[in-house]
Order: structure tokens, then C-alpha cells, then sequence
């Protein structure tokens, strides 16, 4: 049965390709983002099956007044799809712009607890649906200047489990998927503000894409509805978890 997704972040990197991803496999997209140009060029290439919102995730109005704001017919979310994010410099915590924290927390956390909130209490009052949010493999695995971005990542992954704690029972899911180092996407070069310095973090390595999230998620929401996935970690095989850093003074 086609469903209708909510998909926050989507006119680039992962958003993007989960839209795509869906409407090619026959659902209908709520593509939600700031960038009305991409979301328009977005509409143009995939159809009538896509329905462009502009919505910037920390306008708390504007977030509080969904679904209603939404056209008759897709007010009933089935997947909400908590994408939008981003990271912020990696300078070590002392020498950090608290604007770039304060951003992050905003996006990352706030923007993605007001979306829940908006599209959750439908959900359990129909008694289906599926949250799907976007957290990152910094959620568990800390690196110098990771701070706020690891932090707030980390809040993801556990509101995502105490979710679940909520809902059992119902059958609304919640799957907390986790990443790790992805290319394709605009996200290193938001944080550094440097395509070059972007780029070279790339250099030499196969990183996952936007299409394997896009995979992943359409995985998870495709399995039966009594089979939840509380969370996936994912990472190239160019990438694993490392051992605890030492640094040892100079004798």
C-alpha cells in the first residue's frame, strides 16, 4: 500500500535521496525544507507524487502548526522522516562559537523533538506509523571537536529508544539510524565552510552515500509492521571504530 512520508532536510544529501528513493518505489513525498528552489526542481523531475513544503525546522510556529497546515489529503503522515541536521566546525570545545552550538542544538534536537510532537499524536491515534530519525555514529563514538554535534546526536539516538519505551504496545515504530562517514552530501562543507578542506576528508576513502541511507531507511520502513528496528549502525568498510586515544608528553 503506498504511503505518505514527511521527509525534513530534502532538497539535498540524504533528504534528497530518500525522496527520490520513495517515489520511485510508488509512495507519496512531503518533502520538506528552506531551499524552495531545490524543493521546486525537486517537484519538476519526480511529479505529482511529490508535494514540496517549505519549512525551516526552527520556526517553532511554524513546525507546531502541522499537520493542518498541510494540504486535505496529506495530513496523514505515515513515515516521518527526522533528516534535517547539521554540524558545525571542529574546533576543540575551548575555542567553539557558541552561535554554531546554539544552531546545532536547534536544529539537531529542538527542530526534531517539535516535528515528533506535530505528527506523533496522530499516529498513535490511528495506531500505525513509523519515525525514522537521522542520528550519526558521533552519537557513540566521541572525536576531538565533535562536541555539541556528538551531543546532540547522542540525544537523537536516546529520545529514539525512549520513544519506543512509550509506544510498545502500539504499532508505531521508531528506528534510530546512525551513520558514519558518508560522501555525496553537503555536510563537510557546511561545517568547514571550505569545499577544498571538504573535499579532502573524502580523499582516498569509498564512503557510503545518500542512496545507501536511503536504502536503509527504505528497508526498515518496508519490513512487516510488527518488526520494529530500535537502531542501525552503518559504516563504509574503509571505516570502524578505533581504539581510545593516549596522548603522551614529549620526554
Amino acid at each position: 500500500m503506498p504511503l505518505t512520508l514527511f521527509v525534513s532536510g530534502a532538497s539535498a544529501g540524504f533528504g534528497a535521496a530518500i525522496t527520490r528513493r520513495f517515489i520511485a518505489d510508488g509512495h507519496r513525498v512531503i518533502a520538506a525544507a528552506r531551499r524552495r528552489e531545490r524543493l521546486a526542481s525537486l517537484k519538476e523531475k519526480l511529479g505529482e507524487r511529490l508535494l514540496p513544503f517549505a519549512l525551516d525546522v526552527t520556526d517553532a510556529a511554524a513546525v507546531a502548526a502541522l499537520p493542518d497546515s498541510l494540504p486535505a489529503g496529506w495530513r496523514e503522515v505515515d513515515v516521518l522522516v527526522n533528516n534535517a541536521g547539521l554540524a558545525l566546525g571542529l574546533d576543540p570545545a575551548q575555542k567553539a562559537k557558541l552561535a554554531d552550538w546554539e544552531r546545532m542544538v536547534a536544529t539537531n534536537v529542538t527542530g526534531l523533538i517539535r516535528l515528533t510532537h506535530a505528527f506523533l499524536p496522530g499516529m498513535a491515534e490511528r495506531n500505525r506509523g513509523h519515525i525514522v530519525n537521522l542520528s550519526s555514529t558521533a552519537a557513540r563514538y566521541p572525536y576531538p571537536g565533535g562536541h555539541v554535534y556528538g551531543a546532540s546526536k547522542a540525544f537523537v539516538t536516546q529520545f529514539s529508544l525512549n520513544l519506543r519505551a512509550d509506544l510498545v504496545g502500539t504499532n508505531v515504530r521508531v528506528t534510530d539510524l546512525e551513520p558514519g562517514l558518508v560522501g555525496g552530501t553537503e555536510f563537510s562543507a557546511v561545517r568547514f565552510g571550505d569545499a577544498a578542506r571538504a573535499a579532502a576528508i573524502y580523499v582516498g576513502t569509498t564512503p557510503l552515500t545518500p542512496e545507501d541511507i536511503a536504502e536503509a531507511v527504505a528497508w526498515v520502513v518496508g519490513l512487516p509492521p510488527h518488526f520494529n528496528v530500535n537502531r542501525m549502525e552503518i559504516m563504509p568498510t574503509c571505516q570502524a571504530p578505533g581504539p581510545l586515544v593516549i596522548k603522551r608528553r614529549e620526554q
